[in-house]
């Protein structure tokens, strides 16, 4: 469980983030959902303990991720807004590796390669150099690296950003396999039907602000629109439009 209370982070005289709290449950899919500068990637990194927020907590699964980051960050799974690939590593090096950092033995890095392989279809360029991956290809490495450990708690920045429709649907069924483990996942995103297809909870945040949480249906209907998108300009306009 990912619990976060009054976070904070400004760059300079720019308030990034602004007093943003939320809760991301085991057993469901939480969506931050914003438009591009809302603060979404801000928040995220101060979630998974890249950057320390000026203000709040954050609790991974009860550890404090400002005070003990390492400990927060091994109870955590990330796929960043950067990518990131070694591309002179080939798809299996790269998940070996992160494997390794997280102090995973051989024989376990090898059994979750295996399983990642399958559940992502990655058989055909697991043991290519990622030097000139699509960036589907790209995405699903980035993926099964950052799952090797298998984390209870998965934090996606943007995952399907700029994926073809195929890939889109296997990362959805993907999460949705991984929600029915009892896992906790946490993903940003400014793409709306992505949020409707799999997000049990949605956090809309604006200007570095929360403006509302709830499933898709109590955001509509605390609207009183008929779609997300309606609804999301609604409650980032204050109604305006």
């Amino acid at each position: 469980m990912i619990s976060v209370q009054s976070i904070s982070k400004s760059f300079g005289e720019v308030e990034a983030v602004k007093n943003v709290s939320l809760e991301a449950a085991d057993g469901q899919i939480t969506a931050l959902l914003g438009a591009n500068g809302a603060g979404k990637t801000t928040s995220m990194r101060m979630i998974y303990a890249l950057i320390k927020p000026a203000t709040g907590t954050v609790m991974i699964d009860g550890i404090d991720s400002v005070k003990d980051p390492i400990a927060a960050r091994a109870r955590m799974g990330v796929l960043p807004d950067a990518r990131g690939l070694y591309t002179r590593l080939t798809a299996r090096e790269n998940i070996e590796y992160f494997g390794r950092l997280q102090g995973m033995t051989d024989a376990d890095i090898s059994r979750r390669i295996d399983e990642m392989v399958e559940r992502l279809g990655m058989e055909k360029f697991i043991d290519r150099k990622t030097d000139g991956f699509s960036q589907g290809q790209r995405v699903k490495v980035a993926l099964a690296r950052c799952l090797v450990h298998d984390p209870q708690n998965i934090l996606l920045d943007e995952p399907t950003n700029g994926l073809d429709v195929m890939s889109t649907r296997g990362v959805r069924e993907f999460l949705r396999d991984e929600k029915a483990k009892g896992k906790c996942i946490l993903f940003s995103s400014h793409v709306m039907q992505e949020v409707s297809a799999v997000c049990d909870d949605i956090v809309v945040i604006d200007a570095g602000v929360i403006r509302s949480r709830g499933s898709e249906s109590e955001l509509l209907a605390e609207t009183g629109r008929t779609n997300l998108e309606d609804a999301f300009v609604h409650l980032v306009t204050g109604g305006q439009l």
